[in-house]
């Protein structure tokens, strides 16, 4: 029945799904083994409801007798898609509804969790119903009406008459090019000698790579634009111009955002390398944009919002991770006219004073940004920096330069301007004190600040705004944004403050991962300073905590963090031509894990014993790779057994092949 709805243009790019070596990581992949899925436990019951423990098993049936007896089951992990059911016996008069959520908090037999919109009453979506007359046999939900995230399914009689029903599935939605997914092409393993639970490292690794998988649609599943009456929801809408494509959130919104994906891409990168739910969801906002003006939309459609700076350059953004992953030149060429038009019309922005006034206020909820902003002013920079690198990569000469020299002329500004002595980190804007979250993390990321001691200085401020939960955003007070916290979690590695940063990942990501109001399986939208669902409920949310997604793509930034700051591997040129591999040991004894790109395999691992005084390091890149080795502790080094001495800036380079790096201090 789900096939008709997998309507999807699979193009060939660089490289192929599902490398990753086996081992006891394995373990905490939370993908599940077939796209048919049952119930793994009883949540909770009422009224009459006999035999419900059947309902976890193909052929045992349940009854529910009476108007509202109804039982709640628990699919263990965020599923999404089709539910089909057996009615084994049912009367003239029997009917049922269908009600779904993600946080067990909502379970209800009269409402699911909002997807559709906020309501202040918690019910916009309201339940599935199945009226009468009902026919024994095998039923499916209706195509439109496909849950896109939920861990809690509710099956309640709504009339007097009883029924009877079994064998209760789920046919999985996402990932629907992907025949296995649980066949990663990356892998990430360490055990954490703090958190009380020592797999948690491991855990959130996958955690995020499930919430991806969960955010990689069929074209024609998005939420409905214009939103249909309540109670209601249908996904059915397109989602671009072709599919798979990712979007922003399992349940909600359905629609690609590309801010989000400044941290969902890298994650999908390491993990899956499933790049081609990237590039559709690329091609569809540039599909979008304004060909007078050279603006592109906010979002894709339905939504197609419009007025947005901010998520204008991360669309820019993620067209440079995407050709630094993939190395797909032949979409590049296609797009660089688009391209370059697009960081025209933000350069266009930039005023007397040297600085972007931003006036295309959408943006991540966050209040302010408009006008001389820090955080619009960061962005521009890094898509400066990008723009230039991508010329070079297309010996486009003229354009390199003058982005470049762009891109430096911004940054001498940036600093002038922004920089507040008292805090010792950047404002928002010229009016005011207050230090954001997402500038100064961005500040940190993309290189703007003019000194590591600067760094430093910010990377110490941020902590001024945590809580026990993890980070709590100035520029939208009481909101935990795991969002731009993944942004300040990776600014703290790039900084070198190393337990800083993990210190901000075992709160912000512990609370996400193990919290009772979760799924435990995906992560969240994001969260009030308390911990509660409520998060955006006075911007924009109307007071609604059921609206909260709980398998949100920009959630996942410890996905990538971990791989490329602890492990310490990246690629620093197209599908790795050249690499880095600079460990970040974090109060850690050993990791391992590794990635995929079209010219190969990518591992590493390193221990270090203390007793002995040594870091051992081992390396696998494809041949014909060159990289730069930038070891975390001093001491004597050997390579495949020979002494070799560091350059003048501590780097030891390497070629392609497998290598042993032994630093004896």
């Amino acid at each position: 029945m789900l096939r008709c709805l997998l309507t999807f243009l699979l193009l060939a790019i660089p490289g192929t799904l599902g490398s990753a070596p086996s081992g006891p990581w394995d373990t905490f992949i939370y993908a599940p083994a077939s796209r048919i899925v049952r119930p793994k436990s009883i949540r909770t019951s009422a009224g009459s409801v006999q035999n419900a423990q059947g309902l976890l098993k193909e052929s045992s049936p349940a009854t529910l007798s009476g108007n509202q007896s109804w039982v709640a089951l628990d699919f263990g992990i965020e599923v999404g898609g089709l539910v089909s059911l057996n009615f084994t016996a049912v009367s003239p008069s029997s009917s049922i509804a269908l009600s779904f959520t993600e946080s067990p908090f909502f379970i209800s037999p009269l409402a699911s969790d909002d997807s559709a919109m906020s309501a202040p009453n918690q019910s916009y979506d309201g339940v599935l119903n199945v009226p009468p007359p009902l026919r024994t046999g095998f039923w499916t939900q209706p195509a439109e009406r496909l849950r896109g995230g939920f861990r809690f399914l509710t099956i309640v009689s709504t009339s007097t008459a009883p029924v009877t029903i079994s064998n209760v599935t789920c046919e999985i939605s996402f990932m629907p090019h992907v025949e296995n997914m649980r066949d990663y092409s990356g892998y990430f393993f360490a055990e954490d000698p703090v958190f009380h639970d020592k797999d948690f490292l491991t855990k959130i690794w996958y955690a995020g790579a499930y919430t991806l998988q969960t955010n990689t649609v069929p074209l024609h599943t998005g939420r409905q634009i214009p939103f249909p009456q309540s109670p209601n929801w249908f996904n059915n809408a397109t989602l671009g111009v072709a599919g798979p494509i990712i979007v922003d959130g399992a349940k909600r919104d359905r629609a690609v955002w590309p801010g989000d994906m400044g941290v969902a891409v890298p994650t999908q990168f390491v993990s899956t390398n499933d790049l081609i739910s990237t590039r559709n969801a690329l091609s569809t906002m540039f599909a979008g944009m304004n060909p007078k003006t050279g603006a592109l939309p906010e979002s894709g459609p339905p939504l197609s919002q419009q007025g947005s700076d901010t998520y204008h350059a991360w669309t820019l953004i993620g067209t440079y991770n995407y050709y630094l992953y993939s190395g797909d030149v032949d979409w590049l060429q296609r797009t660089w006219a688009n391209y370059t038009k697009a960081v025209a019309f933000l350069e266009g922005k930039v005023d007397s004073t040297g600085l972007m006034d931003v006036t295309g206020l959408r943006d991540w909820a966050r209040l302010g940004g408009g006008g001389h902003n820090s955080e619009g002013n960061a962005l521009l920079y890094k898509v400066l920096v990008n723009s230039a690198e991508l010329a070079t990569y297309l010996n486009v000469s003229d354009l390199a330069e003058s982005w470049s020299k762009n891109a430096t002329a911004l940054k001498t500004r940036f600093n002038e301007f922004f920089w507040f002595p008292e805090a010792g980190m950047y404002r928002d804007n010229d009016t005011t004190a207050l230090c954001p979250q997402d500038a100064n993390a961005m500040a940190i990321l993309f290189n703007v600040t003019n000194s590591s001691s600067q760094a430093a200085s910010i990377s110490e401020g941020l902590t001024k705004n945590w809580n026990e939960l993890g980070a709590v955003a100035p520029e939208l007070p009481d909101t935990i944004s795991p969002f731009i916290g993944s942004l300040e979690l990776q600014a703290h590695f790039e900084s070198g403050n190393d337990l800083r940063a993990m210190d901000l990942l075992r709160r912000e990501w512990g609370y996400m991962l193990y919290t009772n109001l979760s799924v435990q399986s995906t992560l969240l939208e994001g969260f009030t300073a308390n911990g509660s669902l409520s998060y955006r409920s006075y911007r924009g949310y109307n007071y609604d905590p059921a609206y909260t997604s709980h398998a949100h793509g920009w959630s996942t930034g410890p996905t990538s963090a971990l791989t490329f700051y602890v492990l310490g591997l990246t690629v620093t040129s197209p599908q790795g031509k050249t690499w880095s591999l600079a460990p970040h040991l974090s109060g850690l004894s050993a990791v391992q894990g590794g990635f995929e790109t079209g010219l190969g395999w990518f591992g590493a691992s390193w221990s270090q014993n203390d007793s002995s005084r040594k870091l051992e390091v081992k390396l696998n890149t494809p041949v014909g790779t060159t990289g730069l080795v930038r070891l975390p502790v001093d001491g004597s080094v050997k390579v495949d057994g020979k002494s070799v001495r560091k350059d003048a800036h501590g780097l030891v380079h390497l070629s392609g092949g497998d290598h042993t790096v032994i630093v004896q201090s």
